[in-house]
């Protein structure tokens, strides 16, 4: 019913910047927050950064300023652009969008994924 595709990820140097889009379709109503979250190798998923209806945000402290949560409603997609990447960066990146399809309570939405690699 509600489909999200994710794009963007890909293999960059430390330094470098990438641009995450996650875009859902199907039967929507409306969306609530959006927001980004990464999980490197043995390690538990995180919270990377957030945004409300209303366009306010919320940062990790790892990446605050380096990071820029945005969102394009009438495209129902979330961006997030990397600038200043660290190795420590690297993760497997996953879009979280909250959706109310019109019916009953707003649910939470994943992406399927999309991995990101900084090199020294």
């Amino acid at each position: 019913q509600v489909q999200l595709v994710e794009s963007g990820g890909g293999l960059v140097q430390a330094g470098g910047s990438l641009r995450l889009s996650c875009a859902a379709s199907g039967s929507i109503f409306s969306i609530n927050a959006m927001g980004w979250y990464r999980q490197a190798p043995g390690k538990q998923r995180e919270l990377v950064a957030d945004i409300t209806s209303g366009r306010s945000t919320n940062y990790a402290d790892s990446v605050k300023g380096r990071f820029t949560i945005s969102r394009d409603n009438a495209k129902n997609t979330v961006y997030l652009q990397m600038n200043s990447l660290k190795p420590e960066d690297t993760a497997v990146y996953y879009c979280n969008l909250e959706i109310y399809t019109g019916w009953g309570a707003p649910r939470d939405y994943w992406g399927q994924g999309t991995q990101v690699t900084v090199s020294s």
